[in-house]
């Protein structure tokens, strides 16, 4: 498949080198405001492939993304993050406006895929102004967050993250909802799991962990100035179960019709992602108190989308 990346920072550029490791791509077009360093990345990137796959990559502009299968937006206005993605909403926002009638004019038939931040609400402005079906416009969304609760879990009861089945549902960002109910080990709930283990979950645990689970993103990029290598790995995954058709559930998010009484909203659930893009989407059974944590996430992402659209 052939696949365009907008933007050839470090998530752009991180994100094309683990495509070629994976073998999902049989071309790539790395596409930036800056073409020097978009063409440096792609010679980078090229070269690595001739060590693990057959693909090409170049530089190029909005027009070379013609009959890619995948758009993948990762662009950003450089501007700081705080402990709040959507401090990031209107400069970023105004690049989207920009760029996606170029990817929808010249990639018509491609699903496009945001890691802009905040990536929820840019998901919802990219299928407004693209006009493509709701489930061919994806965000990262809780892909990353995922796997950060399922790898401390894994730690906290030395098993395999790929062992731990739990999720990180709502908005990718402060609001998201880090849930207890729905996780388990073994096909135990994790609770009965714990005491299985001797690990008995209290309270104060399960805060802390939640709120490590939220703030992961903002303590890597307060130590480094930046996160690519989580982001990348998160997209190549969604990539790789739309090239290969895989059918695979993952906490992307797409707008939503209807969650908890809010409509037409944008965060991440439980959907099946394939080549017709990400479909299916659910709430899953949750507990009261965590019925109200989503339905604030949505809440909060319903005023975010009201806001940029005002811009």
């Amino acid at each position: 498949m052939k696949i365009g990346i907008i933007g050839a920072g470090f998530v752009g550029s991180t994100t094309a080198y683990t495509l070629v490791v994976k073998g999902l791509a049989q071309e790539i077009v790395l596409v930036d405001i800056n073409g020097v360093k978009a063409e440096a990345e792609a010679l980078d990137v090229l070269h690595a492939a001739a060590l693990n796959s057959e693909c090409k990559i170049y530089n190029g502009t909005y027009a070379d993304l013609k009959g890619a299968g995948i758009v993948i937006i990762t662009v950003d206005s450089q501007k700081a993050l705080t402990d709040n993605r959507l401090v990031l909403l209107e400069s970023n926002a105004k690049i989207l406006k920009q760029i996606v009638p170029l990817i929808a004019e010249n990639a018509p038939e491609c699903i496009i895929l945001l890691a802009t931040n905040p990536v929820d609400v840019m998901t919802a402005l990219a299928l407004k102004i693209s006009g493509f079906a709701k489930e061919k416009v994806i965000g990262s969304g809780t892909v990353l967050d995922t796997a950060r609760y399922r790898t401390m879990l894994g730690e906290y009861f030395n098993v395999s993250p790929q062992s731990v089945h739990a999720y990180v549902l709502g908005e990718h960002g402060s609001s998201s909802l880090v849930s207890w109910s729905t996780a388990s080990v073994g096909g135990l709930a994790l609770e009965k799991y714990a005491l299985k283990s001797d690990k008995p979950l209290n309270d104060a645990f399960k805060k802390q962990m939640s709120a490590d689970v939220i703030d992961a993103g903002f303590k890597i990029y307060r130590g480094k100035k930046a996160t690519y290598y989580g982001i990348a790995a998160s997209l190549v995954k969604i990539c790789g179960a739309i090239v290969k058709n895989e059918r695979r559930e993952l906490t992307v998010s797409v707008v939503q019709d209807n969650v908890c009484g809010v409509k037409n909203v944008p965060l991440s659930l439980p959907a099946i992602v394939g080549q017709d893009g990400a479909v299916h989407a659910v709430v899953p059974e949750l507990n009261a108190e965590e019925e109200q944590i989503l339905k604030h996430s949505a809440e909060v992402m319903a005023k975010a989308v009201d806001e940029v659209l005002k811009i």
